[in-house]
């Protein structure tokens, strides 16, 4: 019989948490939950096992998939195109069930762009010039793993759920979050916007890691819409990441232990 490589660690803490949010139910006006976890699972643990090694400097943490990111590529702030075409990750994505029609899951046949994984991955494939540059210093892990449709197709937030749907899910995640921190041990967890970077501040107090936050890319930020990447490289350079700004670190120095 062939030998089964070991699921990595990073893998069993996706399915983990798949299962568990999986098993949860939500209310108006959520009419459709979509678990990329579960439809784009080929895709999403390819970029697990590819990318989620122990040592990284930084873990970037989102919020939840964005319809035309994460939701057709299982992988964080998932825009089609530089999942596909820098990260290398193409692989076959199943529709969830239900699928709410004016928001279809296309996987990688997906035409749109998300604006804001266009500008996080576009900052470090300019910035870094290589996957392998930019993950010997990064990860990116979203908190929540699922999206939550309205009846109109409007996204709605998980802080947005009310209070009884929203701590059965936040527990999961938080367990989730934990895992993925111990697993990579980064120095530092950074939050995507203020949303992300207040649920590490609470799930990751006293744990022995900095805390930071860099500003959300999304375009309904008058901010972002002002230079992002710019934006953002400064604030990491504030947070110490060294190389961004000071030149102490040339893109991909690995920092891994060794």
């Amino acid at each position: 019989m062939p030998v089964r490589s070991p699921v990595p660690e990073a893998v069993r803490t996706s399915r983990a948490l798949s299962r568990a949010v999986g098993s949860l139910s939500f209310g108006a006006p959520v009419t459709h939950v979509y678990n990329p976890l579960a439809y784009a699972r080929a895709s999403h643990e390819e970029y697990l096992r590819r990318y989620a090694k122990p040592g990284c400097e930084a873990l970037l943490l989102g919020m939840n998939p964005g319809p035309w990111g994460m939701a057709q590529t299982g992988v964080p702030f998932g825009e089609v195109a530089h999942v596909r075409d820098w990260l290398g990750i193409s692989a076959p994505v199943k529709r969830p069930e239900p699928e709410h029609p004016a928001r279809p899951v296309l996987g990688f046949d997906c035409e749109r762009s998300e604006v804001s994984g266009a500008r996080l991955w576009g900052w470090a494939r300019s910035r870094f010039e290589t996957p392998e540059a930019f993950f010997d210093r990064f990860f990116l892990w979203n908190f929540c793993p699922l999206a939550f449709l309205e009846e109109s197709g409007r996204n709605r937030t998980p802080d947005k759920l009310p209070i009884h749907e929203r701590e059965p899910l936040f527990a999961a995640c938080d367990r989730g979050l934990e895992r993925i921190v111990a697993h990579l041990q980064p120095r530092i967890v950074i939050g995507v916007g203020r949303f992300a970077s207040d649920q590490a501040a609470r799930v990751l107090e006293g744990a022995e890691v900095a805390l930071g936050t860099i500003l959300h890319p999304s375009p309904a930020s008058p901010i972002a819409n002002r230079g992002w990447a710019a934006q953002a490289e400064r604030q990491l350079a504030d947070l110490g990441l060294a190389g961004l700004r000071t030149g102490a670190y040339a893109p991909g120095e690995s920092r891994r232990k060794t």
